[in-house]
């Protein structure tokens, strides 16, 4: 039976060591929360599918995940038959660094290539590569393994994500791989055209997904969850199926999602609050993109009884559409943060290979022509964080400008976005403590929890937030919380001041660049047989 190793790129990584903006260990820190400094929550994302495959292959696998050079040729050297290697087109170049590394100390094996990164052409890939997997990674691995094909719902890793704040571990996320691919096939959307526009559903129903859901319930009571696919409330029996089981449940869960203005659309805020969602990702992306996926209900109407019910919104933006002007970007800003929402996203409009937009960026010779002579630098610029394409009425560096105002007015307007969750909670414990359901109710005392949580942050806020008018917006904000739900027992405010220099030590570490990189983590997988005449059961040990 093959050995195999699964592993991502070579940690360090980052702008000073070589990559491009936005490119490291955390989505909400490189892409989200940018300007927020020592307010912005951490959390360190790993490779969410090689964790997903090795739960899946009979054959004995190793994961590693942001390993050092040492520690990948320490792993190689301790023998493997096949190498997978995760990566997208930003890594491109720390993928050749792995494959090196593969070639000079495990010179027999195979490698895999797989990820966002295989968009690209056979001809870019052969080099690297013995095998390059641009399809659902089980079913693939499995066949290239000589294993007996299985089945959807494939056996699910419990893979948990720590949130920090302050330095400090506040919260812990389940992630449920629940689907892959989106039809919505929006003309920049690399997910999409990857796998076609087609749906595919790694949890069938929405009994497979509560499933997941309670396995992280059972590791920890409480536990929140993260439900990965790119438009889940677009299969309406699913997720109603999943409601009912949420209904039937114990207690109340807690899950964020990825849902579109049409997908949204079809329900009430009711059905939403009961399939247990309190956080929503939406594509703003501009007032006259014209995308399918923005056809519904009012924005305005969605985004703000979306949060008087205590459902947080991510909504992401895209800068440098060929219809935007400098003066029509701000328009469109200021139309977004009036909806206040609790997290916001500012992507450049880039071509990704494979996408509509990149077909027609090449047929009108529209990339840059250093980017056309140099294909390694396009990639590296792969990242929403680079101005790449010739815009009608506005240079590169009008675009970056105006996404470096986007973040920074998100922040200057808006302050930092924990305290705009713990006011989205506020919301929600207010309209709904005393709903017709007993459910319902239950919720609103979820939000009181996680509101009496947050208490020993007000004071980090009240002292170090940027201006004067939001460090009075803060106070006002706690004041309200106090006078609902009580003032702050002596605990509470024993951890807040223990947080100030916490927070403090963390601005620290955040110039000096000190303590920015994860450790190695590495799972091992011994040998099973999971199928024909084992089915997968149940969910693994948390990863």
């Amino acid at each position: 039976m093959a050995r195999v190793l699964l592993t991502s790129v070579c940690r360090p990584l980052g702008e000073r060591y070589g990559d491009a903006p936005s490119v490291g260990y955390e989505l909400l820190w490189g892409q989200v929360t940018r300007e927020q400094g020592v307010f912005s929550p951490r959390a360190n994302h790993v490779q969410f599918s090689l964790e997903y495959l090795a739960e899946n292959l009979d054959a004995p696998t190793t994961v590693l995940q942001y390993p050092s050079r040492r520690e990948l040729v320490r792993e190689l050297s301790g023998g493997c038959d096949v190498v997978g290697i995760s990566f997208v087109l930003a890594t491109y170049h720390r993928m050749k660094e792995v494959v090196a590394l593969v070639r000079r100390h495990a010179p027999r094996a195979r490698v895999v290539l797989g990820g966002y990164g295989t968009v690209l052409s056979d001809a870019e890939l052969a080099p690297w590569a013995d095998h390059v997997c641009r399809e659902e990674g089980v079913a693939y691995m499995r066949r290239l393994l000589g294993e007996p094909p299985l089945a959807p719902p494939y056996h699910h890793p419990l893979v948990v994500s720590r949130l920090r704040l302050f330095g400090r571990e506040v919260s812990r996320t389940g992630m449920v791989f629940a689907g892959l691919g989106c039809p919505n096939g929006c003309d920049f959307c690399c997910t999409s055209h990857f796998f076609a526009r087609k749906h595919i559903r790694l949890l069938p129903t929405g009994g497979d997904i509560y499933q997941v859901i309670e396995g992280y319930q059972a590791a920890e009571p409480g536990m929140a969850a993260v439900v990965l696919d790119e438009d889940f409330l677009l299969d309406r029996r699913r997720a109603m199926e999943l409601r009912q089981c949420v209904q039937e449940g114990a207690r109340p869960v807690s899950l964020f999602v990825f849902a579109s203005l049409r997908a949204l659309s079809r329900y009430t805020v009711t059905e939403v609050l009961e399939m247990g969602i309190d956080g929503v990702w939406i594509g703003y992306e501009g007032r006259r993109a014209g995308y399918a996926k923005q056809a519904g209900r009012p924005v305005e109407e969605v985004f703000r009884e979306l949060r008087a019910h205590g459902i947080g919104v991510l909504a992401s933006m895209i800068v440098g559409l060929p219809y935007q002007t400098p003066e029509g970007i701000e328009e469109e800003l200021d139309g977004l943060l009036a909806l206040g929402p609790d997290y916001t996203q500012f992507l450049i409009y880039g071509p990704t290979p494979g996408t509509p937009f990149y077909r027609r960026v090449l047929e009108e010779g529209l990339l840059f022509r250093e980017l056309t002579e140099d294909p390694e630098a396009y990639y590296r610029r792969c990242t929403g964080f680079a101005a790449m394409v010739r815009h009608p009425v506005m240079g590169p560096e009008a675009i970056l400008e105006a996404q470096r105002r986007c973040y920074r007015e998100d922040y200057r307007r808006l302050g930092p976005s924990i305290y705009r969750t713990v006011e989205t909670w506020l919301l929600g414990y207010l309209r709904l403590r005393e709903a017709e359901t007993p459910w319902l109710r239950a919720k609103a005392r979820w939000f009181a929890s996680q509101v009496r949580r947050a208490y020993p942050a007000f004071l980090v806020g009240r002292l170090l937030a940027p201006t004067a008018g939001l460090r009075r917006r803060i106070a006002a904000l706690e004041a309200r919380a106090h006078a609902e739900l009580g003032a702050p027992t002596l605990g509470e405010r024993a951890t807040a001041l223990a947080a100030v220099p916490m927070a403090l030590a963390t601005g620290l570490g955040l110039r000096l660049g000190l303590g920015q990189h994860p450790r190695l983590v590495r799972s091992h997988h011994p040998a099973r047989r999971l199928a024909p005449e084992a089915e997968p059961t149940g969910v693994a040990a948390p990863t």
